[in-house]
């Protein structure tokens, strides 16, 4: 690919806070380029940025970018950002934040990268702690916060990369993967795709542009049609639950809520006896992936137990916050029906809690429209539901689709307009013994802490 950075000095990060973001400054300024960013919202990752010696100017205006020679912005900018529109007459390089991922996954000689509709965040959270583990210095680009490397993204100095790589709008066509895992295929992201034969024909695209090796779902339909439908020859290695798979679990053991010890099998032959801190048995699949991709290229076996021992969780994947008055609660991840149905059937499975409460908040229009009923029947799982409004994100409410309609179809579920409102009626009916679990991939997070304060008050 062209490479737009050659003969670049100054680069200007538009909104260097976000999560994508940052991995990205981190590596380049172990590169050596000399960088400046903007940002709306003091965060940790700000204070991180700034710790590197990055100047950060708090809010975005034209003049902020005066001296670059290459602009980055994400997708997630508004045309009408001022300092976007600067950018775009000025006489520097503009690239969209998924441009400049793809050229830094092609400098790596083992860039895996980690795809699939559920448990992208989580795979990656796990192989980064496999690699480091067996004291790989490690680049790592991923979804969500992770204590292990303190935030979403770490700079190392080997050839090794581990990089979320997310299907929506194609943006994972844009990376050159030596690498890459498919966890599974599933309906989303249909307000982009339109069908599942046009999802399925780029994940084919991700599987073509993949340079030595595959590693995914043996047992997962859309998967393997996926990659059936490769012409590019390369080593395919599968996983899965069935011992049809060449790696696979058996004799999977849940010691407790959060322990689930399995022995990690290949063809056969017992590698070891695993054990994993996140609960689920979707959680077990994904450590089984993963294990998959650092064996084959080149982890020991001790490594991975190392590794997925000290893996208590990524950031808003099953993330414990608090316990107050024998009142738990958790913030997660989950946006699709398969993703909330592999978490409360996780959170119900669990022994030491009464009552299971799901505060979720639907995202974007056209999914909650094309998936209602199954929003309807995974929500329904959980003992109580609480919905807060749609997150339009991106899109205008065109479908004429309301929370109130996915309410009607959950029994006994309540919805209201605010976030206040959500968080102190679920704080005025919890009791001791209750899970509540915060979910979507918006920021329904922000109920989560709106109810600690109010417990600790109560």
């Amino acid at each position: 690919m062209e490479d737009f950075l050659t003969g670049k000095k100054h680069i200007h990060f538009i909104g260097i806070g976000g999560s994508g973001m940052y991995p990205l400054a981190q590596i380049l300024h172990s590169k050596g380029f000399y960088l400046t960013g903007s940002d709306n919202n003091e965060t940790e990752t700000l204070k991180a940025v700034r710790n590197m010696g990055i100047k950060v100017f708090m809010g975005q205006a034209a003049e902020n970018i005066e001296g670059a020679d290459l602009i980055v912005y994400t997708a997630a900018i508004m045309s009408d950002n001022p300092e976007l529109i600067a950018a775009k007459a000025s006489d520097a390089v503009c690239v969209e934040r998924s441009e400049l991922l793809g050229l830094v996954t092609s400098w790596y000689s083992n860039a895996v990268c980690i795809s699939g509709t559920h448990g992208k965040t989580t795979t990656s959270s796990m192989l980064t702690h496999i690699y480091l583990a067996e004291n790989v210095d490690i680049s790592t680009v991923i979804g969500g916060k992770l204590k292990a490397i303190g935030g979403s993204g770490r700079a190392g100095k080997s050839e090794t990369m581990v990089c979320e790589a997310c299907e929506f709008s194609n943006t994972f066509l844009k990376l050159y993967p030596d690498v890459s895992i498919i966890l599974n295929i599933d309906a989303d992201h249909l307000d982009f795709f339109g069908n599942m034969d046009n999802l399925r024909a780029s994940f084919t695209k991700f599987c073509d542009n993949t340079s030595k090796a595959l590693v995914v779902n043996g047992d997962d339909e859309n998967t393997m049609l996926a990659v059936k439908a490769s012409t590019v020859d390369k080593e395919i290695v599968t996983f899965g639950y069935s011992d049809k798979n060449r790696f696979y679990p058996q004799n999977i053991t849940q010691i407790s809520d959060f322990q689930t010890d399995f022995d990690l099998m290949e063809k056969g032959v017992k590698l070891g006896t695993i054990s994993i801190h996140v609960p689920g048995s979707h959680n077990v699949l994904n450590a089984v992936a993963a294990s998959a991709a650092a064996i084959i290229t080149g982890c020991s076996v001790d490594s991975i137990n190392k590794g997925l021992e000290t893996f208590w969780g990524a950031g808003r994947r099953f993330e414990r916050l608090a316990e107050i008055n024998g009142i738990t609660i958790v913030d997660d991840y989950a946006h699709h029906p398969a993703e909330v149905t592999a978490l409360l059937k996780t959170a119900k499975a669990m022994k030491g809690f009464k009552r299971v409460w799901a505060v979720h908040q639907p995202f974007t229009y056209s999914r909650t429209a094309t998936l209602l009923d199954d929003f309807a029947k995974a929500l329904s799982i959980a003992d109580k539901v609480v919905l807060t409004e749609i997150m339009g994100g991106r899109e205008k409410n065109t479908y004429n689709i309301y929370t109130s309609d996915l309410a009607k179809k959950i029994d006994g579920s309540v919805w209201f307009s605010t976030f206040e409102e959500v968080a102190q009626y679920v704080v005025d009916n919890a009791e001791s013994g209750d899970l509540i679990i915060t979910f979507g991939c918006g920021d329904v997070y922000k109920v989560a802490f709106k109810m600690i304060e109010m417990l600790k008050n109560k």
